[in-house]
């Protein structure tokens, strides 16, 4: 079984991290955990001609990295098979279309993350994964 978990350093995303390697503790079967952490690089755009599209992107991995960390440092201590993806991209169709191209059977996220003002406007992450996940989704508190 594969876990997909989308992080983006909000405590909830660290509780769903946590969520999934209890998940993988308990599970009979053997359980992989790919740790996913996007960036939507389209509000950088204006600054993008000023800095230029490599620094730009060289400034979400870093960032990427740096949420990642506290995942890292939790699933370091476990015997439990995992990997982590950084993308740049649209953030809920990016995470979806890791879930199908990872074969994930279960995506573990937390129902609330760091996107703020978006989602009074837009919606949140969490909403448009679950309403267009093919693979059931499981939100985390």
């Amino acid at each position: 079984m594969k876990l997909l978990v989308p992080v983006d350093g909000s405590k909830p995303s660290l509780n769903a991290v946590k969520y999934a390697i209890q998940f993988a503790k308990n599970s009979r079967s053997k359980v992989s955990i790919v740790v996913v952490n996007v960036h939507d690089d389209t509000p950088l755009y204006q600054v993008g001609s000023y800095l230029g599209k490599d620094e730009i992107e060289n400034y979400l991995i870093n960032t990427s990295e740096k949420e990642l960390k506290a995942a890292q440092k939790l699933l370091a201590k476990e015997s439990i098979k995992h990997s982590f993806i950084i993308e740049i991209g649209h953030v809920a169709e990016t995470i979806l279309t890791i879930a199908s191209k990872e074969k994930a059977n279960l995506i573990v996220m937390g129902s609330k993350g760091r996107s703020g003002i978006a989602d009074v406007l837009l919606g949140s992450v969490s909403q448009r994964i679950s309403s267009k996940a093919k693979q059931p989704v499981l939100l985390v508190k």
